[in-house]
């Protein structure tokens, strides 16, 4: 079981922001920006590259629910969604996640 799987079921704590049926956002221990939110379908999707017909409604209702969390942080002047996908861009956990990224003017370069 992931570390993600693990924190949808409880195993480890996590600061939860929202939850519902099929999505859990909480803060990233490691925050790269004032604010940064992991969201997380709680059904196990590797990656991006996970993505099916089968299971793009979960993606679909996180990207419904992200611009609600934003709202509730307080980010008015926009915020960043982000989703790296495999080693070489960074994933260090094997679970579809989005991070928000917020709370100050963030750098332009992605690199």
């Amino acid at each position: 079981m992931c570390l993600f799987c693990k924190i949808v079921a409880g195993e480890i704590p996590s600061t939860k922001v929202y939850e519902d049926d099929t999505v859990l956002a909480f803060r990233d221990i490691a925050p790269m920006a004032p604010t940064h939110i992991l969201v997380i379908p709680k059904t196990h999707i590797p990656s991006v590259d996970g993505v099916t017909a089968e299971n793009s409604a979960v993606v679909a209702h996180i990207f419904e629910v992200i611009p609600g969390i934003a709202a509730a942080e307080g980010l008015t002047g926009g915020y960043r969604v982000v989703s790296n996908c495999g080693p070489d861009a960074g994933q260090t956990v094997p679970h579809l996640h989005f991070h928000i990224l917020g709370g100050k003017q963030l750098r332009t370069d992605m690199a």
